[in-house]
């Protein structure tokens, strides 16, 4: 009889797997014997530091190329189908749940590959001035971006949330659903096998309501993208260091419905506009 090897969850920081620095796990409702690590407020100092060294690497690679990485993203996660759905029936999703969910993270993953090469023809212009210059503007990202995903679909409302600013070259720190973080933590292991730079993309997972105040107060998160509707201290928190937040208050039903996810409004708070000016040669 084969021995049984129980998986343990673990968070997903500068392409590696560590385990809390404070040791603590926690178990979701539902799962008493399944131990999910508890990140600390020195797991999201960690997760900073990995994402800006992460952020290089992902904001100086080519819009093409983020877009064939993203791309990679729903491939992996595709062949990892049954796998994946074992574990959004695992935060409490049913069979066709569970597919419609998985259905919905790929079309995302899809969608905004092919976004990445785009947005500058989007957000971007030729502007018209007066005199001899061409005057072009030019997005550039943020810097790094924290995401609080939604308890509703756990995997296609992380990525709905955590794409746009990937798209914009961001990096990204994002804490999953405390209730069913399963699929989120294990979208962990799809990105380290998909050219993601190491650190443009780290997983967490815990308590929300004590690690969302760290994430609005940490002075090196540059934005801050939540699902949910707007929370007064969240805001105060965020406004004492300047972060850029936004709010996604969306019914449930409407975390897996990929028409309404597909939202370049939500990419665009999270890049800079840059005008370059240039003389126009006799």
């Amino acid at each position: 009889m084969p021995l049984p090897v129980p998986k343990t969850y673990k968070l997903f920081v500068g392409g590696k797997f560590p385990r809390s620095e404070s040791g603590r796990s926690y178990q979701p409702a539902a799962h008493p014997a399944t131990n999910v690590a508890c990140a600390s407020r020195k797991d999201l100092r960690d997760a900073v530091l990995a994402a800006r060294a992460g952020l290089t690497a992902w904001s100086g690679s080519a819009a093409y190329l983020r877009g064939q990485i993203v791309y990679r993203i729903a491939e992996m996660l595709e062949s990892r189908r049954a796998g994946m759905v074992d574990e959004l029936r695992r935060g409490g999703a049913t069979p066709v749940q569970a597919q419609r969910e998985l259905d919905a993270a790929i079309a995302l993953l899809v969608w905004h590959a092919g976004l990445c090469d785009k947005l500058q023809s989007l957000l971007g212009s030729q502007n018209s001035v007066q005199g001899p210059f061409f005057n072009f503007s030019t997005v550039e990202p943020t810097g790094v971006v924290g995401v609080l995903a939604p308890e509703a679909a756990p995997l296609a409302g992380l990525l709905a949330l955590a794409l746009p600013a990937l798209v914009g070259g961001n990096a990204v720190i994002a804490l999953a659903s405390e209730r069913a973080p399963f699929a989120a933590l294990a979208l962990g292991e799809v990105l380290a096998s998909s050219d993601v730079p190491a650190g443009a993309v780290n997983l967490l997972a815990g308590r929300r309501q004590e690690l969302a105040a760290h994430f609005a107060g940490h002075r090196d998160l540059d934005g801050l993208l939540v699902a949910g509707a707007p929370v007064a201290a969240l805001t105060t928190a965020a406004a004492d260091n300047c972060k850029r937040v936004r709010y996604c208050d969306l019914p449930p039903a409407a975390w897996t419905d990929v028409r309404r996810l597909r939202q370049l409004a939500w990419v665009e708070p999270f890049v800079e506009t840059k005008t370059i000016w240039h003389p126009v040669a006799p």
